[in-house]
Protein backbone atom coordinates (compact mmCIF):
# COMPACT_ATOMS: atom_id res chain seq x y z
CA UNK A 1 0.00 0.00 0.00
CA UNK A 2 1.44 3.40 -0.96
CA UNK A 3 2.08 6.00 1.77
CA UNK A 4 -0.44 8.49 0.38
CA UNK A 5 -3.05 5.74 0.12
CA UNK A 6 -2.42 4.65 3.72
CA UNK A 7 -2.61 8.24 4.94
CA UNK A 8 -5.97 8.72 3.21
CA UNK A 9 -7.30 5.48 4.68
CA UNK A 10 -6.18 6.40 8.21
CA UNK A 11 -7.74 9.84 7.80
CA UNK A 12 -11.08 8.36 6.76
CA UNK A 13 -11.05 5.98 9.73
CA UNK A 14 -10.80 8.96 12.11
CA UNK A 15 -13.98 10.52 10.72
CA UNK A 16 -17.41 9.91 12.15
CA UNK A 17 -20.06 8.67 9.69
CA UNK A 18 -21.38 12.17 9.06
CA UNK A 19 -17.94 13.64 8.40
CA UNK A 20 -17.01 10.67 6.23
CA UNK A 21 -20.14 11.16 4.14
CA UNK A 22 -19.30 14.84 3.75
CA UNK A 23 -15.75 13.97 2.68
CA UNK A 24 -17.04 11.55 0.03
CA UNK A 25 -19.51 14.17 -1.19
CA UNK A 26 -16.63 16.62 -1.56
CA UNK A 27 -14.78 14.02 -3.65
CA UNK A 28 -17.81 13.58 -5.90
CA UNK A 29 -18.03 17.35 -6.35
CA UNK A 30 -14.36 17.59 -7.30
CA UNK A 31 -14.70 14.74 -9.79
CA UNK A 32 -17.83 16.08 -11.46
CA UNK A 33 -17.06 19.82 -11.31
CA UNK A 34 -13.33 19.92 -12.14
CA UNK A 35 -13.14 17.81 -15.27
CA UNK A 36 -10.53 18.39 -17.96
CA UNK A 37 -9.87 17.17 -21.46
CA UNK A 38 -7.91 13.93 -21.76
CA UNK A 39 -4.97 15.87 -23.22
CA UNK A 40 -3.90 19.31 -22.02
CA UNK A 41 -1.61 21.69 -23.86
CA UNK A 42 1.59 22.65 -22.04
CA UNK A 43 1.61 26.30 -21.10
CA UNK A 44 -2.10 26.78 -21.73
CA UNK A 45 -4.32 28.04 -18.89
CA UNK A 46 -6.03 25.34 -16.86
CA UNK A 47 -9.56 24.85 -18.09
CA UNK A 48 -12.13 22.94 -16.09
CA UNK A 49 -15.68 22.00 -16.94
CA UNK A 50 -18.45 20.03 -15.27
CA UNK A 51 -19.84 16.62 -16.03
CA UNK A 52 -23.08 18.33 -17.00
CA UNK A 53 -21.15 20.46 -19.52
CA UNK A 54 -19.62 17.36 -21.09
CA UNK A 55 -22.95 15.53 -21.20
CA UNK A 56 -24.60 18.50 -22.90
CA UNK A 57 -21.78 18.98 -25.40
CA UNK A 58 -21.78 15.33 -26.49
CA UNK A 59 -25.58 14.92 -26.19
CA UNK A 60 -25.49 12.18 -23.55
CA UNK A 61 -28.67 12.35 -21.41
CA UNK A 62 -27.56 10.06 -18.58
CA UNK A 63 -24.43 8.85 -16.79
CA UNK A 64 -23.99 6.47 -13.88
CA UNK A 65 -20.73 6.11 -11.95
CA UNK A 66 -19.52 3.70 -9.26
CA UNK A 67 -16.11 4.16 -7.59
CA UNK A 68 -14.14 1.55 -5.65
CA UNK A 69 -11.61 2.52 -2.97
CA UNK A 70 -9.83 0.08 -0.64
CA UNK A 71 -11.60 -2.85 -2.28
CA UNK A 72 -15.06 -1.53 -1.40
CA UNK A 73 -17.69 0.52 -3.14
CA UNK A 74 -16.92 4.11 -2.10
CA UNK A 75 -19.85 5.74 -3.84
CA UNK A 76 -22.31 5.25 -6.67
CA UNK A 77 -24.43 7.97 -8.21
CA UNK A 78 -26.50 8.71 -11.28
CA UNK A 79 -26.53 11.95 -13.26
CA UNK A 80 -28.99 13.22 -15.86
CA UNK A 81 -32.04 11.34 -17.12
CA UNK A 82 -32.96 7.94 -18.50
CA UNK A 83 -34.67 9.41 -21.54
CA UNK A 84 -33.95 12.76 -23.19
CA UNK A 85 -36.68 15.31 -22.51
CA UNK A 86 -38.01 13.46 -19.46
CA UNK A 87 -37.65 14.06 -15.73
CA UNK A 88 -36.91 10.38 -15.05
CA UNK A 89 -33.59 10.71 -13.27
CA UNK A 90 -30.75 8.21 -13.56
CA UNK A 91 -29.95 6.60 -10.22
CA UNK A 92 -27.27 4.21 -9.02
CA UNK A 93 -29.65 1.30 -9.77
CA UNK A 94 -30.64 2.38 -13.29
CA UNK A 95 -29.96 -0.39 -15.80
CA UNK A 96 -27.74 0.15 -18.84
CA UNK A 97 -26.60 -2.17 -21.61
CA UNK A 98 -23.07 -3.27 -20.72
CA UNK A 99 -22.35 -4.04 -24.39
CA UNK A 100 -18.90 -5.68 -24.69
CA UNK A 101 -18.31 -5.62 -20.94
CA UNK A 102 -20.59 -8.65 -21.19
CA UNK A 103 -17.53 -10.51 -22.52
CA UNK A 104 -15.35 -10.67 -19.37
CA UNK A 105 -18.40 -11.40 -17.19
CA UNK A 106 -19.33 -14.26 -19.54
CA UNK A 107 -15.71 -15.41 -19.56
CA UNK A 108 -15.89 -15.74 -15.77
CA UNK A 109 -18.74 -18.25 -16.16
CA UNK A 110 -16.82 -20.10 -18.86
CA UNK A 111 -13.74 -20.39 -16.64
CA UNK A 112 -15.88 -21.79 -13.82
CA UNK A 113 -17.03 -24.51 -16.21
CA UNK A 114 -13.38 -25.20 -17.03
CA UNK A 115 -12.61 -25.59 -13.34
CA UNK A 116 -15.55 -27.97 -13.02
CA UNK A 117 -14.21 -30.10 -15.87
CA UNK A 118 -17.17 -29.38 -18.15
CA UNK A 119 -14.99 -27.44 -20.63
CA UNK A 120 -11.26 -27.22 -21.36
CA UNK A 121 -9.27 -24.20 -22.46
CA UNK A 122 -6.96 -25.90 -24.94
CA UNK A 123 -9.18 -28.53 -26.54
CA UNK A 124 -10.45 -27.87 -30.10
CA UNK A 125 -13.74 -25.97 -29.73
CA UNK A 126 -15.71 -28.34 -31.99
CA UNK A 127 -15.29 -30.98 -29.28
CA UNK A 128 -17.84 -29.07 -27.18
CA UNK A 129 -20.15 -27.87 -29.96
CA UNK A 130 -23.12 -30.13 -30.62
CA UNK A 131 -25.70 -27.94 -32.36
CA UNK A 132 -23.26 -26.30 -34.79
CA UNK A 133 -19.68 -26.80 -35.90
CA UNK A 134 -17.06 -24.20 -36.80
CA UNK A 135 -15.98 -25.01 -40.38
CA UNK A 136 -12.39 -26.11 -40.77
CA UNK A 137 -10.28 -24.56 -43.53
CA UNK A 138 -6.66 -24.07 -44.55
CA UNK A 139 -5.98 -21.94 -41.44
CA UNK A 140 -7.05 -24.70 -39.03
CA UNK A 141 -4.88 -27.46 -40.50
CA UNK A 142 -2.01 -26.81 -38.11
CA UNK A 143 -3.61 -24.83 -35.28
CA UNK A 144 -6.97 -25.26 -33.56
CA UNK A 145 -9.58 -22.77 -32.41
CA UNK A 146 -9.85 -23.23 -28.64
CA UNK A 147 -11.63 -21.51 -25.78
CA UNK A 148 -8.34 -19.93 -24.67
CA UNK A 149 -7.99 -18.36 -28.10
CA UNK A 150 -11.64 -17.39 -28.38
CA UNK A 151 -11.67 -15.60 -25.04
CA UNK A 152 -8.35 -13.82 -25.71
CA UNK A 153 -9.29 -12.76 -29.27
CA UNK A 154 -6.50 -14.78 -30.83
CA UNK A 155 -8.54 -17.44 -32.66
CA UNK A 156 -8.20 -15.69 -36.03
CA UNK A 157 -11.93 -15.07 -36.44
CA UNK A 158 -13.93 -12.37 -38.21
CA UNK A 159 -17.04 -10.41 -37.05
CA UNK A 160 -15.77 -7.68 -34.77
CA UNK A 161 -19.11 -6.70 -33.24
CA UNK A 162 -22.88 -6.64 -33.62
CA UNK A 163 -25.38 -3.85 -34.43
CA UNK A 164 -28.24 -5.57 -32.60
CA UNK A 165 -31.86 -5.84 -33.75
CA UNK A 166 -34.45 -3.08 -33.64
CA UNK A 167 -37.42 -3.69 -31.38
CA UNK A 168 -40.01 -5.70 -33.31
CA UNK A 169 -37.51 -7.05 -35.85
CA UNK A 170 -37.03 -10.83 -36.17
CA UNK A 171 -34.27 -12.09 -33.88
CA UNK A 172 -32.04 -14.96 -35.06
CA UNK A 173 -30.93 -17.98 -33.11
CA UNK A 174 -27.30 -18.29 -32.06
CA UNK A 175 -26.77 -20.85 -34.82
CA UNK A 176 -28.21 -18.48 -37.44
CA UNK A 177 -25.89 -15.73 -36.21
CA UNK A 178 -22.86 -18.00 -36.52
CA UNK A 179 -23.93 -19.13 -39.99
CA UNK A 180 -24.77 -15.60 -41.13
CA UNK A 181 -28.26 -16.72 -42.19
CA UNK A 182 -31.43 -14.60 -42.10
CA UNK A 183 -32.60 -12.95 -40.01
CA UNK A 184 -29.00 -12.52 -38.83
CA UNK A 185 -27.56 -9.14 -39.87
CA UNK A 186 -23.87 -10.04 -39.68
CA UNK A 187 -21.59 -12.29 -41.72
CA UNK A 188 -20.97 -15.96 -41.02
CA UNK A 189 -18.31 -16.43 -38.34
CA UNK A 190 -15.26 -18.12 -39.80
CA UNK A 191 -11.51 -18.48 -39.37
CA UNK A 192 -9.62 -15.88 -41.43
CA UNK A 193 -6.07 -16.35 -40.16
CA UNK A 194 -4.06 -18.99 -38.35
CA UNK A 195 -5.40 -19.45 -34.80
CA UNK A 196 -2.96 -18.18 -32.21
CA UNK A 197 -0.99 -16.09 -34.68
CA UNK A 198 -2.21 -12.63 -33.76
CA UNK A 199 -4.72 -10.60 -31.76
CA UNK A 200 -7.94 -9.74 -33.59
CA UNK A 201 -10.99 -8.69 -31.64
CA UNK A 202 -13.97 -10.90 -32.43
CA UNK A 203 -17.43 -10.77 -30.91
CA UNK A 204 -18.15 -13.65 -33.27
CA UNK A 205 -15.64 -15.73 -31.33
CA UNK A 206 -17.35 -14.87 -28.05
CA UNK A 207 -20.64 -16.04 -29.56
CA UNK A 208 -19.03 -19.41 -30.35
CA UNK A 209 -17.98 -19.53 -26.69
CA UNK A 210 -21.60 -18.86 -25.70
CA UNK A 211 -22.87 -21.77 -27.79
CA UNK A 212 -20.17 -24.11 -26.45
CA UNK A 213 -21.22 -23.30 -22.88
CA UNK A 214 -24.85 -23.99 -23.70
CA UNK A 215 -24.17 -27.18 -25.65
CA UNK A 216 -21.85 -28.57 -22.98
CA UNK A 217 -24.26 -27.96 -20.10
CA UNK A 218 -27.67 -28.18 -21.79
CA UNK A 219 -28.57 -24.97 -19.94
CA UNK A 220 -29.79 -21.66 -21.33
CA UNK A 221 -27.14 -18.96 -21.19
CA UNK A 222 -28.96 -16.44 -18.93
CA UNK A 223 -29.62 -18.97 -16.18
CA UNK A 224 -26.14 -20.47 -16.59
CA UNK A 225 -24.33 -17.16 -15.95
CA UNK A 226 -26.77 -16.22 -13.21
CA UNK A 227 -25.99 -19.46 -11.39
CA UNK A 228 -22.23 -19.37 -11.92
CA UNK A 229 -21.43 -15.66 -11.60
CA UNK A 230 -24.22 -13.16 -10.96
CA UNK A 231 -25.75 -14.83 -7.90
CA UNK A 232 -22.48 -15.82 -6.18
CA UNK A 233 -21.10 -12.28 -6.52
CA UNK A 234 -24.38 -10.62 -5.53
CA UNK A 235 -24.95 -8.85 -8.85
CA UNK A 236 -28.65 -8.51 -8.07
CA UNK A 237 -29.32 -5.79 -10.64
CA UNK A 238 -27.81 -7.71 -13.55
CA UNK A 239 -29.31 -10.06 -16.12
CA UNK A 240 -28.55 -11.42 -19.56
CA UNK A 241 -32.05 -10.58 -20.78
CA UNK A 242 -32.56 -9.96 -24.49
CA UNK A 243 -35.11 -8.62 -24.93
CA UNK A 244 -35.38 -6.99 -21.53
CA UNK A 245 -38.39 -8.20 -19.54
CA UNK A 246 -41.30 -5.78 -19.12
CA UNK A 247 -40.81 -5.86 -15.35
CA UNK A 248 -37.36 -4.27 -15.73
CA UNK A 249 -38.01 -1.85 -18.58
CA UNK A 250 -38.96 1.01 -16.28
CA UNK A 251 -35.60 0.58 -14.53
CA UNK A 252 -33.62 0.95 -17.76
CA UNK A 253 -32.05 3.97 -19.41
CA UNK A 254 -32.99 4.36 -23.08
CA UNK A 255 -30.20 4.45 -25.66
CA UNK A 256 -29.59 7.66 -27.63
CA UNK A 257 -27.87 8.35 -30.95
CA UNK A 258 -25.09 10.86 -31.63
CA UNK A 259 -27.66 13.66 -31.86
CA UNK A 260 -29.13 12.79 -28.48
CA UNK A 261 -32.30 11.32 -29.97
CA UNK A 262 -33.85 8.19 -28.45
CA UNK A 263 -33.14 4.98 -30.34
CA UNK A 264 -36.33 3.72 -32.00
CA UNK A 265 -37.87 1.30 -29.52
CA UNK A 266 -35.51 2.71 -26.79
CA UNK A 267 -32.80 0.11 -27.42
CA UNK A 268 -31.72 -2.75 -29.65
CA UNK A 269 -31.95 -6.45 -28.84
CA UNK A 270 -28.72 -8.48 -28.72
CA UNK A 271 -29.15 -12.27 -28.92
CA UNK A 272 -25.32 -12.40 -28.90
CA UNK A 273 -25.61 -12.58 -25.12
CA UNK A 274 -22.04 -13.41 -24.14
CA UNK A 275 -20.68 -10.71 -26.42
CA UNK A 276 -23.13 -7.88 -25.81
CA UNK A 277 -26.27 -8.94 -23.93
CA UNK A 278 -25.79 -7.95 -20.28
CA UNK A 279 -28.04 -5.36 -18.60
CA UNK A 280 -26.42 -4.09 -15.41
CA UNK A 281 -25.31 -1.17 -13.23
CA UNK A 282 -21.88 0.31 -12.46
CA UNK A 283 -22.19 -0.96 -8.88
CA UNK A 284 -22.70 -4.53 -10.07
CA UNK A 285 -19.79 -4.27 -12.52
CA UNK A 286 -17.66 -3.03 -9.64
CA UNK A 287 -18.68 -6.07 -7.58
CA UNK A 288 -17.46 -8.27 -10.44
CA UNK A 289 -14.10 -6.46 -10.64
CA UNK A 290 -13.58 -6.59 -6.88
CA UNK A 291 -14.36 -10.32 -6.82
CA UNK A 292 -11.90 -11.15 -9.61
CA UNK A 293 -9.15 -9.20 -7.84
CA UNK A 294 -9.94 -10.87 -4.50
CA UNK A 295 -9.87 -14.30 -6.12
CA UNK A 296 -6.46 -13.53 -7.65
CA UNK A 297 -5.22 -12.50 -4.21
CA UNK A 298 -6.54 -15.72 -2.66
CA UNK A 299 -9.09 -13.82 -0.57
CA UNK A 300 -12.27 -15.20 -2.16
CA UNK A 301 -13.45 -18.17 -4.18
CA UNK A 302 -17.07 -17.21 -4.91
CA UNK A 303 -16.45 -17.67 -8.61
CA UNK A 304 -12.87 -18.58 -9.51
CA UNK A 305 -9.97 -20.19 -7.71
CA UNK A 306 -6.81 -18.18 -7.14
CA UNK A 307 -5.08 -20.14 -9.90
CA UNK A 308 -7.82 -19.48 -12.45
CA UNK A 309 -8.24 -15.81 -11.51
CA UNK A 310 -4.49 -15.39 -11.89
CA UNK A 311 -4.69 -16.98 -15.34
CA UNK A 312 -7.59 -14.69 -16.23
CA UNK A 313 -5.43 -11.65 -15.42
CA UNK A 314 -2.35 -12.99 -17.22
CA UNK A 315 -1.66 -11.78 -20.75
CA UNK A 316 -2.46 -14.42 -23.35
CA UNK A 317 -2.14 -12.41 -26.55
CA UNK A 318 -1.62 -8.70 -25.90
CA UNK A 319 -3.66 -6.90 -24.74
CA UNK A 320 -6.04 -9.69 -23.68
CA UNK A 321 -6.11 -11.91 -20.67
CA UNK A 322 -8.79 -14.58 -20.45
CA UNK A 323 -11.57 -12.04 -20.95
CA UNK A 324 -10.41 -8.65 -19.63
CA UNK A 325 -7.94 -6.34 -21.35
CA UNK A 326 -4.68 -5.87 -19.41
CA UNK A 327 -2.23 -2.99 -19.11
CA UNK A 328 0.93 -2.08 -17.19
CA UNK A 329 2.86 -4.08 -14.60
CA UNK A 330 3.33 -4.35 -10.84
CA UNK A 331 1.20 -2.10 -8.63
CA UNK A 332 0.20 -0.12 -11.73
CA UNK A 333 -1.31 -3.17 -13.47
CA UNK A 334 -4.99 -2.85 -14.25
CA UNK A 335 -7.67 -4.82 -16.06
CA UNK A 336 -10.45 -3.17 -18.01
CA UNK A 337 -13.01 -3.46 -20.73
CA UNK A 338 -15.12 -1.03 -22.70
CA UNK A 339 -18.54 -1.46 -24.22
CA UNK A 340 -20.31 0.00 -27.25
CA UNK A 341 -23.88 -1.00 -28.15
CA UNK A 342 -26.34 1.05 -30.18
CA UNK A 343 -27.02 4.09 -27.96
CA UNK A 344 -24.76 3.05 -25.06
CA UNK A 345 -21.09 3.52 -24.13
CA UNK A 346 -19.49 2.18 -20.94
CA UNK A 347 -16.21 1.27 -19.25
CA UNK A 348 -14.93 -0.65 -16.23
CA UNK A 349 -11.38 -0.57 -14.80
CA UNK A 350 -9.70 -1.99 -11.70
CA UNK A 351 -6.19 -1.81 -10.19
CA UNK A 352 -5.87 -5.04 -8.14
CA UNK A 353 -2.76 -4.12 -6.15
CA UNK A 354 -4.23 -0.75 -5.19
CA UNK A 355 -7.81 -1.99 -4.75
CA UNK A 356 -9.15 0.99 -6.69
CA UNK A 357 -11.29 1.29 -9.76
CA UNK A 358 -14.55 2.44 -11.29
CA UNK A 359 -17.36 1.61 -13.65
CA UNK A 360 -19.04 4.26 -15.81
CA UNK A 361 -22.14 3.71 -17.93
CA UNK A 362 -23.78 6.17 -20.34
CA UNK A 363 -26.85 6.15 -22.56
CA UNK A 364 -25.52 8.10 -25.53
CA UNK A 365 -23.30 7.50 -28.57
CA UNK A 366 -21.10 10.37 -27.38
CA UNK A 367 -20.55 8.61 -24.07
CA UNK A 368 -17.06 7.39 -24.96
CA UNK A 369 -15.72 10.94 -24.69
CA UNK A 370 -17.73 11.63 -21.55
CA UNK A 371 -16.55 8.51 -19.70
CA UNK A 372 -12.95 9.15 -20.77
CA UNK A 373 -13.09 12.59 -19.14
CA UNK A 374 -14.67 11.09 -16.02
CA UNK A 375 -11.79 8.62 -15.89
CA UNK A 376 -9.30 11.51 -16.06
CA UNK A 377 -11.02 13.19 -13.12
CA UNK A 378 -11.19 9.97 -11.09
CA UNK A 379 -7.53 9.22 -11.78
CA UNK A 380 -6.56 12.64 -10.44
CA UNK A 381 -8.79 12.46 -7.37
CA UNK A 382 -7.94 8.88 -6.37
CA UNK A 383 -4.29 8.89 -7.46
CA UNK A 384 -4.54 6.19 -10.10
CA UNK A 385 -1.29 5.43 -11.93
CA UNK A 386 -3.09 5.55 -15.29
CA UNK A 387 -5.81 7.60 -17.05
CA UNK A 388 -4.66 10.99 -15.81
CA UNK A 389 -4.69 13.78 -18.39
CA UNK A 390 -1.61 13.83 -20.60
CA UNK A 391 0.33 17.07 -21.09
CA UNK A 392 1.71 17.72 -24.57
CA UNK A 393 3.63 20.39 -26.46
CA UNK A 394 2.09 21.31 -29.79
CA UNK A 395 3.83 21.48 -33.13
CA UNK A 396 2.42 23.57 -35.96
CA UNK A 397 0.95 21.54 -38.82
CA UNK A 398 2.44 22.65 -42.12
CA UNK A 399 0.13 23.60 -44.97
CA UNK A 400 1.40 20.74 -47.12
CA UNK A 401 0.78 18.26 -44.33
CA UNK A 402 -2.75 19.59 -43.87
CA UNK A 403 -3.50 19.00 -47.53
CA UNK A 404 -2.16 15.47 -47.31
CA UNK A 405 -4.19 14.66 -44.17
CA UNK A 406 -7.61 16.10 -45.06
CA UNK A 407 -9.94 13.57 -46.63
CA UNK A 408 -11.83 10.31 -46.18
CA UNK A 409 -10.15 7.15 -44.91
CA UNK A 410 -12.20 3.96 -45.44
CA UNK A 411 -11.97 1.65 -42.45
CA UNK A 412 -10.93 -1.97 -43.02
CA UNK A 413 -13.28 -4.90 -42.33
CA UNK A 414 -13.64 -5.69 -38.64
CA UNK A 415 -13.39 -2.10 -37.44
CA UNK A 416 -15.61 -1.01 -34.52
CA UNK A 417 -17.98 0.99 -36.68
CA UNK A 418 -20.57 0.25 -39.30
CA UNK A 419 -22.18 2.99 -41.39
CA UNK A 420 -20.47 4.75 -43.01
CA UNK A 421 -17.25 2.77 -42.62
CA UNK A 422 -14.83 5.69 -42.84
CA UNK A 423 -12.76 8.09 -40.77
CA UNK A 424 -12.94 11.71 -41.89
CA UNK A 425 -10.36 14.48 -41.37
CA UNK A 426 -11.45 18.03 -42.16
CA UNK A 427 -10.53 21.63 -41.40
CA UNK A 428 -13.02 23.96 -39.75
CA UNK A 429 -12.37 27.51 -38.52
CA UNK A 430 -8.63 26.90 -38.65
CA UNK A 431 -8.83 23.67 -36.62
CA UNK A 432 -8.16 20.14 -37.79
CA UNK A 433 -11.12 17.86 -37.02
CA UNK A 434 -11.56 14.08 -36.97
CA UNK A 435 -14.77 12.07 -37.05
CA UNK A 436 -15.72 8.41 -37.21
CA UNK A 437 -19.54 8.34 -37.52
CA UNK A 438 -21.23 6.11 -34.92
CA UNK A 439 -17.91 5.76 -33.08
CA UNK A 440 -16.17 9.12 -32.58
CA UNK A 441 -18.10 12.42 -32.72
CA UNK A 442 -16.38 15.22 -34.65
CA UNK A 443 -13.60 16.59 -32.46
CA UNK A 444 -10.41 18.61 -32.79
CA UNK A 445 -7.08 16.87 -33.36
CA UNK A 446 -3.65 18.39 -32.79
CA UNK A 447 -0.05 17.39 -33.48
CA UNK A 448 2.32 17.04 -30.48
CA UNK A 449 5.00 15.28 -32.55
CA UNK A 450 5.79 14.81 -36.20
CA UNK A 451 4.22 11.36 -36.41
CA UNK A 452 1.19 11.65 -34.14
CA UNK A 453 -2.28 13.20 -34.15
CA UNK A 454 -4.23 13.41 -30.89
CA UNK A 455 -7.73 14.47 -29.91
CA UNK A 456 -7.41 16.45 -26.63
CA UNK A 457 -11.05 15.83 -25.69
CA UNK A 458 -10.69 12.06 -25.32
CA UNK A 459 -7.13 10.99 -26.13
CA UNK A 460 -8.05 9.48 -29.52
CA UNK A 461 -4.81 8.81 -31.39
CA UNK A 462 -3.71 8.43 -34.99
CA UNK A 463 -0.15 7.69 -36.03
CA UNK A 464 1.15 9.17 -39.27
CA UNK A 465 3.17 6.73 -41.36
CA UNK A 466 5.31 8.40 -44.01
CA UNK A 467 6.86 6.98 -47.15
CA UNK A 468 10.52 7.27 -48.14
CA UNK A 469 9.82 10.73 -49.58
CA UNK A 470 8.46 12.02 -46.31
CA UNK A 471 4.87 12.14 -47.49
CA UNK A 472 1.88 10.64 -45.67
CA UNK A 473 1.54 7.01 -46.77
CA UNK A 474 -1.29 6.06 -44.41
CA UNK A 475 -2.62 6.51 -40.89
CA UNK A 476 -2.34 3.88 -38.18
CA UNK A 477 -5.59 3.65 -36.20
CA UNK A 478 -5.20 1.04 -33.46
CA UNK A 479 -3.08 -1.19 -35.72
CA UNK A 480 -5.52 -0.62 -38.60
CA UNK A 481 -3.99 0.76 -41.78
CA UNK A 482 -6.04 3.67 -43.11
CA UNK A 483 -5.29 4.87 -46.65
CA UNK A 484 -6.89 8.10 -47.86
CA UNK A 485 -9.56 7.61 -50.48
CA UNK A 486 -8.66 9.06 -53.86
CA UNK A 487 -10.89 11.91 -54.98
Amino acid sequence: MRTSHLATLLFLLTLNPSARAQYVDEQIQRVTNRMTASIVIKGAPEHYHTLADSMAKYKVPGVSIAVVQDGKLAWAQGFGVKTAGSNDAVSATTLFQAASISKPVSATAMLRLVEQGVLALDTPINTFLKSWQLPDNAYTKTEAVTLRRLVSHSAGLNVHGFPGYAVGAPVPTVQQILEGKAPANTAAVQVEMTPGSTWKYSGGGTTIMQLAMMDATGEEFPSLVKRLVLDPIGMQDSAFEQPLSKAKQDLAAAGHDEEGKVIVGRWHTYPELAAAGLWTTPSDLSKWAIEIAKARAGKSSKTLSQKMATAMLTEQKAPSGLGPMLSDKGDAMYFEHGGSNEGYRCFVVYFPALERGAAIMTNGEGGSIVFRQVLNALAREYQWPAFQSREITLLPIETGMLTELIGEYPLPPGSPTDTPPSLFISQEAGKLMVEVPKFLPKTEIVMPAGDELLAPENGFQLKIIKDQNGQVAYLDFGSRKLVKKAR
